[in-house]
């Protein structure tokens, strides 16, 4: 079939999005069994536990205590699309993300430029959360027992390491969870994620006795750039709200829910970042951080003068990090579900358990591959490299929104944006914002990535689109009627 630019850009219809999932029938091949508070738990329980608990060591070096304005200005990017991301989830509540926002919106080729933000997105981030898993484990068979595993089994090569073996241990446990049902995996992340607020509410109170002003007093030694530097490193922390818009086929009334567990989860996760930060930077000097392992509880330890502090924190750190790696799995799976059905990839992708509703070959094929990066890559380059693809699949979003609004007005939307076309262009300029002040190699490894993925379209997925093999046979209705 000869490639034409219409044919590149065809767009798949959201009705057929919505009959696919079972959006207002509320059948679905996968089960609906995930309810508001459990969703928003799922958005909490992404994203709390990557940047607090051990991206400091890397932002606060970058930009010095002016670190909590890196917080601010990503949270405030994130938030500007997560209100993006509401709308889009309210319109089309499906599995796939900005993934099938980006297909409904902007066209087949662009999707899968998408698809391979997320996938590095995705996959990087639950392996750098892996890594920063095995330095909290560490910390808490120290102070509990009194030893360590030994660096040749928690350090990844380049970090004088052979394998970092508890951070494969933490994928496979989630895996094992995973394949046995949503509904279970989201029960058991709920929990996690309440303790993980306990502990970072107690680490907040605490770490207020180690207050000292004169830490903040050189507050922005290398400038704007500093902060917005590490805006760029801690950014990939907000990936919790994208795995919300990941659920869509799982969720109970999708329409209301996904848009809710959006702004709830941006709401809390915003606010704990910014007090955990502020008392962290205030209680230690912006030097110590510097490749300082499970910083929270070694800040802990020095205000209070004792280990137990210091133990719950590193104990709340394992568990609530546990969550972190368990919801982005998920999403990576529902995500590489959503591309199989449409063609994109092989069917294997697709292929869902009778008894379980879980997509099984799927999730085991990401966890070995999740589970090589997380026991081989240290976790700097793996924070950044999912920064930018998590910059790029918001900056899409914010895009779609305006795009959908013009193609299909008449759709119901359970959420609106606010300010509309205002706070979507602002999401997009903050997202250009950070991204030019990433490093060059992440910039040249993300398009090399890119470039990778849009080989395995022209190669595979444009022969095997199911789009575009019901357009070939005059089955698919576009915008103006049936193709003849």
């Amino acid at each position: 079939m000869a490639m034409t630019p219409q044919q590149l850009f065809r767009r798949k219809p959201v009705p057929e999005m919505s009959q696919e999932s079972g959006t207002d029938t509320g059948q679905s091949e996968l089960a609906r069994t995930i309810g508001l508070f459990q969703l928003s738990m799922f958005g909490i329980g992404a994203t709390i536990g990557t940047g607090i608990f051990f991206v400091l060591a890397q932002a606060v070096p970058v930009a010095g205590p002016a670190v909590i304005w890196s917080f601010v200005i990503a949270g405030a990017v994130a938030g500007l699309t997560a209100i993006c991301y509401a709308e889009l989830a309210s319109a089309v509540p499906v599995s796939g993300s900005s993934y099938s926002y980006a297909y409904a919106t902007l066209g087949e080729l662009p999707a899968i430029g998408v698809a391979a933000c997320l996938l590095l997105e995705y996959g990087v981030s639950a392996a750098a959360v892996a890594v920063g898993w095995s330095q909290y484990l560490n910390e808490l068979f120290d102070n509990l027992f009194g030893f360590t595993i030994p660096d040749s089994l928690s350090q990844a090569p380049e970090q004088g390491g052979v394998f970092n073996l508890p951070a494969v241990i933490l994928v496979v446990l989630c895996t094992l969870l995973l394949i046995r049902g949503a509904s279970e995996s989201a029960t058991t992340n709920a929990v996690m994620v309440c303790i993980k607020i306990g502990v970072l509410l107690l680490f907040i109170v605490l770490g207020l006795r180690g207050w000292d002003a004169n830490n903040l007093s050189d507050f922005a030694p290398f400038g704007i750039s500093g902060i917005t530097s590490a805006a760029g490193i801690i950014f990939f922390s907000y990936i919790g709200l994208d795995a919300v818009s990941t659920a869509g086929e799982e969720v109970k009334n999708p329409r209301r829910t996904m848009p809710l567990a959006i702004l709830i989860a941006l709401v809390t996760v915003t606010g704990l970042y910014i007090l955990v930060t502020l008392v962290a930077v205030a209680a230690q000097p912006s030097g110590d951080f510097e490749n300082q392992e499970a910083g929270l509880s070694a800040i802990l330890e020095k205000v209070t003068g004792a280990s137990w502090p210091a133990t719950v924190l590193a104990a709340g750190a394992v568990i609530s990090i546990f969550s972190v790696t368990l919801i982005v799995i998920y999403g990576q799976t529902r995500i590489l579900f959503a591309m199989a059905r449409d063609g994109m990839i092989p069917e294997l992708f697709h292929r869902v358990n009778p008894r379980t509703h879980t997509p099984v070959p799927n999730t085991i094929i990401v966890a070995v591959l999740i589970g090589l990066l997380a026991g081989l890559i240290p976790i700097n380059f793996l924070a950044e490299m999912t920064s930018i693809g998590t910059l790029v699949a918001f900056l899409v979003v914010s895009v779609g929104v305006m795009v959908l609004r013009r193609t299909h007005p008449e759709l119901s939307r359970g959420f609106k944006v606010p300010g509309y076309p205002v706070t979507p262009i602002l999401s997009i300029l903050g997202c250009l914002w950070i991204i030019k002040d990433l490093r060059a190699v992440t910039i040249w490894v993300f398009l090399i990535w890119l470039a990778v993925a849009l080989a395995w379209y022209f190669i595979y997925g444009f022969r095997h689109s199911h789009l575009g093999r019901h357009e070939h046979v005059g089955l698919i209705h576009d915008d103006d009627g049936p193709t003849p």
